[in-house]
C-alpha cells in the first residue's frame, strides 16, 4: 500500500476523532498535532513494517450550520 487515507472530524465532546478508509484504524486526540501523532502510531501497529504506507492523507471535514 503506498498510501492510507484517513477521515478526521470534529468530535462533539471536544477534540478530533479519525477514521482510516479502508482499514480498520481508529483515532482520536485533543487537538490536531496530537492527533496525528496517535495516526503515525496506529499506523506503524497496524502494518508490518514491509506493508508501510509511504503517504498519510487526512480528509479534515468540518460541519458548519448556516441558518436564515
Amino acid at each position: 500500500m503506498n498510501e492510507i487515507i484517513f477521515m478526521v472530524e470534529e468530535d462533539m465532546e471536544g477534540g478530533y476523532v479519525a477514521r482510516a478508509l479502508g482499514a480498520d484504524i481508529f483515532s482520536e486526540a485533543d487537538d490536531l498535532e496530537s492527533l496525528k501523532e496517535q495516526i503515525k502510531d496506529a499506523v506503524r501497529c497496524h502494518f508490518d513494517p514491509q506493508d508501510l504506507p509511504r503517504i498519510i492523507r487526512l480528509h479534515i471535514v468540518k460541519d458548519e450550520v448556516v441558518t436564515l
